[in-house]
C-alpha cells in the first residue's frame, strides 16, 4: 500500500499532523519524523503518537527520508527546499500541502536536486482552529486533493502521490498550477480575505457591537478565525488572481449598494435569488 519508508513533515500543525495519523490509520509502518521551530509542539507530537520523531534541524530530519511533506505556510517554502537540497537523497519526492501552486512551483521545479522530484499537491481539508490539537486521522475523508504537475513532474512520483492521497481518504483530481490558483482564488482565497474584510467592517461601524453578532455572523466570519500568517502568505503568493476575484466581489457588492440606493427592491431580490440557487448547489455537493 505504501513504498516509503521515512516520511519527514515539515510544519507540524493542523494538516500535517493530521496527514501523519491518516497515514498510521491506514497501515504505514514506516518512520515519520516531524520538524518544526516550536521544540514543545513536536515533543507534545511525539507524545500523542502523531509521529516517530523529530527535530528542529530541517537538514538533519530529511536525511534518508524518501518522501518529505511541505506543510508550514507557502511563503517558508523556497527558503526550506534550499536549505535541504543537500542533504535530501536521490529518489527521494517533495510535495506540499499549499493553497497556492504557480508562484511555488515556479520557484522550487528549479530547486530540486538531480533525482529529486516536486509533486505540487492541496488537499480541500481543514479547520479554523489551527495546531495538533485539532489534528484527526479522518480530516481527509472524502475530501478533494488537487495534484498540479507540470512538464517537468516525473510520472511515477506523480503516481506515487495521487496513490498516497487517494488511500488516506481523498479524490484527486489533476489541474495546471495555474487553473489551480485561479479556481482557489475565487472559491477560497477571496472568501477568507471577505470575512476578515466583513469583521473590520463591523468593528469600523461601532467598536463595541460585536457582543450583539448572533448565529449568522459567527457562521459567516468563521474562517477569520484563520492563521493571519498563512493566509498573509497565500495573499502574496496568488496575488494576481486575487485581485481578479476581489474585484469581483467588489463590483458585486456595489451592484447592491447600487439597487439599495435606488430603492430596487426587486432587483435587489434578484440578486439575492441567484446567489440562493447557487448556494442550494454548494449544499448539494
Amino acid at each position: 500500500m505504501f513504498d516509503f519508508k521515512k516520511i519527514t513533515i515539515i510544519g507540524i500543525g493542523l494538516i500535517g499532523s493530521s496527514f501523519a495519523l491518516a497515514m498510521k490509520k491506514q497501515g504505514f509502518k514506516g518512520t515519520i519524523t516531524g520538524v518544526g521551530r516550536n521544540e514543545i509542539n513536536l515533543i507534545k507530537a511525539k507524545e500523542l503518537g502523531i509521529i516517530d520523531s523529530y527535530s528542529t534541524s530541517h537538514t538533519e530530519a530529511v536525511r534518508n527520508a524518501d518522501l518529505i511533506l511541505l506543510a508550514t505556510p507557502a511563503g517558508q517554502f523556497e527558503q526550506i527546499v534550499t536549505a535541504i537540497s543537500n542533504d535530501v537523497q536521490k529518489g527521494a519526492i517533495i510535495t506540499d500541502v499549499g493553497s497556492v501552486k504557480a508562484e511555488v512551483t515556479d520557484k522550487l521545479d528549479p530547486l530540486m536536486p538531480e533525482g529529486v522530484s516536486f509533486v505540487g499537491a492541496h488537499p480541500i481539508a481543514g479547520k479554523e482552529c489551527p495546531g495538533i490539537e485539532a489534528a484527526t486521522a479522518e480530516l481527509f475523508n472524502n475530501a478533494k486533493c488537487i495534484l498540479t504537475p507540470t512538464a517537468k513532474t516525473d510520472s511515477q512520483a506523480l503516481s506515487r502521490v495521487k496513490d498516497l492521497w487517494n488511500t488516506i481518504g481523498t479524490d484527486t483530481v489533476e489541474m495546471t498550477p495555474q487553473e489551480h490558483d485561479l479556481v482557489f482564488a475565487a472559491v477560497s482565497h477571496m472568501p477568507h480575505v471577505a470575512a476578515y474584510a466583513l469583521v473590520n467592517a463591523v468593528l469600523d461601524t461601532k467598536d463595541d457591537i460585536l457582543q450583539y453578532g448572533g448565529k449568522g455572523l459567527k457562521d459567516m466570519t468563521r474562517i477569520a478565525l484563520s492563521p493571519t500568517e498563512l493566509w498573509r502568505d497565500i495573499c502574496s503568493c496568488n496575488r494576481e488572481e486575487m485581485l481578479t476575484t476581489l474585484r469581483n466581489f467588489s463590483s458585486s457588492i456595489s451592484k447592491m449598494i447600487a439597487l439599495i440606493e435606488g430603492s430596487d427592491w426587486d432587483g435587489l431580490e434578484k440578486e439575492f435569488i441567484r446567489a440562493n440557487k447557487a448556494r442550494q448547489f454548494i449544499e448539494s455537493n
